[in-house]
């Protein structure tokens, strides 16, 4: 039996959606590094069926390994992804809310969580971010509370808090009570950090070129002090042996006129 490994349909209809799921992907790996973490990977519940298959926008599966798939056939893993995330679309998002809800709970998924990223899908009075639990076969609502302002729901399956953060999720671990940063904050640092460093070796070629300059001034200025002393030093012998000679001259004088009697 041949499994597609792609249904040919779009990881998301609008860049709200897209920009969700590339999200949650990046920051789920990052928090939880030892899961497999899957954005639009088709999932097939039934060996020999490839007729049925899903196709959930990020999924995480613990204990199965982390290496790179084509697809997720849940009898080869030998147990359904953990958590699955469906980030709403207009066209989708009855599908999300129904049909899916049974397919995923019959293949055993623990965690359901549904995003309209948007906030213009879902239907008025429907929350924006929903986290359901499967409790006897069936899906249930997560309890959330309000933190800061935010609506919060805590999901037992990842051990992260999860809230609305704009047009993204984000993820709070309450372990480090830190948020899980996402990947265009981090690069956004690792930008800031680089112009940083090539701006402190600037200025450090800057001091270095400075403090060359400065070598070599007070190096001329040394040996033109140097030159100096040595002039003056010969000026001063100069005259010395002027003065030498002027008193030897003199001495000369006196000695003849001492000898002359006609002096």
């Amino acid at each position: 039996v041949f499994y597609p490994s792609s249904d040919g349909k779009p990881m998301a209809e609008n860049m709200w959606g897209a920009k969700a799921i590339v999200n949650a992907d990046s920051d789920l790996d990052a928090a939880r590094p030892k899961a497999l973490v899957a954005a639009n990977i088709l999932v097939y519940p039934e060996k020999g069926n490839n007729k049925k298959s899903l196709a959930p926008d990020v999924l995480v599966a613990f204990g199965v390994g982390t290496h790179k798939r084509s697809s997720y056939f849940v009898w080869e893993e030998g147990k359904a992804p953990d958590w699955v995330l469906e980030v709403a679309s207009p066209s989708t998002q009855a599908k999300d809310r129904k049909r899916k809800l049974c397919d995923y709970a019959e293949m055993g998924v623990q965690e359901y969580w549904l995003f309209d990223a948007k906030g213009d899908v879902y239907p008025r009075g429907t929350p924006r971010l929903q986290g359901l639990k499967l409790e006897d076969g069936e899906y249930k609502p997560l309890d959330s509370q309000v933190v800061n302002g935010k609506r919060v729901i805590h999901s037992e399956v990842l051990g992260l808090d999860v809230r609305v953060d704009g047009e993204l999720l984000r993820f709070h671990d309450p372990a480090t009570r830190k948020d899980i940063r996402h990947r265009s904050e981090i690069e956004a640092d690792e930008e800031l950090a680089l112009a940083q460093a090539r701006e402190e070796a600037a200025q450090r070629k800057a001091a270095e070129a400075r403090t060359r300059r400065e070598s070599v001034r007070a190096e001329r200025e040394a040996a033109s002090r140097s030159a100096a002393e040595a002039r003056a030093e010969r000026e001063a012998a100069i005259r010395s042996a002027a003065e030498a000679r002027v008193a030897e001259l003199e001495a000369a004088l006196r000695l003849s006129r001492a000898d002359d009697p006609g002096e």
